[in-house]
């Protein structure tokens, strides 16, 4: 004689709920760093210090005897 065995469903399946916002969330901080993120980075490499070239330079050495 054979033996059934019926187990019932689970209650609720939070693991897939919880796997979808962590993706969501995921996704969002992503297109904040594209956003935000990638275009700061750009600026900050662009910075070059400021170089003040006088047009004329006295090249006069004054000797004393």
């Amino acid at each position: 004689m054979t033996t059934i065995v019926n187990n019932p469903a689970p209650a609720s399946d939070n693991g897939s709920s919880g796997l979808i916002i962590g993706i969501f969330v995921l996704i969002v901080i992503g297109l904040l760093f594209f956003y935000f993120g990638l275009p700061a980075i750009r600026r900050m490499g662009s910075i070059q210090p400021q170089i003040n070239i006088p047009s004329e330079i006295d090249v006069n050495v004054n000797q004393t005897p």
